[in-house]
């Protein structure tokens, strides 16, 4: 599991493309009371063990609102 602390950008040196997969999301409890969203991906469906957690990735508030500044920015919301 990551708990994502801070943004940076980065270039991509090539991009390939990705399979789809599923997505959940949770929001659980994190430090002196706030709240934490909780990503987690699950398996493609070419993966072994079907529907096994892949990744799971937590944010703070910090971090949502940085993600929110560069998805204004880049114009997408």
């Amino acid at each position: 599991m990551a708990l994502i602390t801070r943004l940076e950008r980065m270039e991509l040196e090539r991009d390939a493309p990705h399979r789809h997969a599923a997505c959940t999301y949770s929001m659980v409890p994190g430090p002196k009371g706030s709240k934490l969203l909780q990503v987690d991906t699950y398996g493609s469906a070419q993966r072994k063990l079907r529907g096994k957690k892949s990744q799971s990735i937590r944010m703070s508030t910090d971090v949502i609102r940085e993600l929110l500044e560069i998805l204004r920015a880049e114009k997408m919301i």
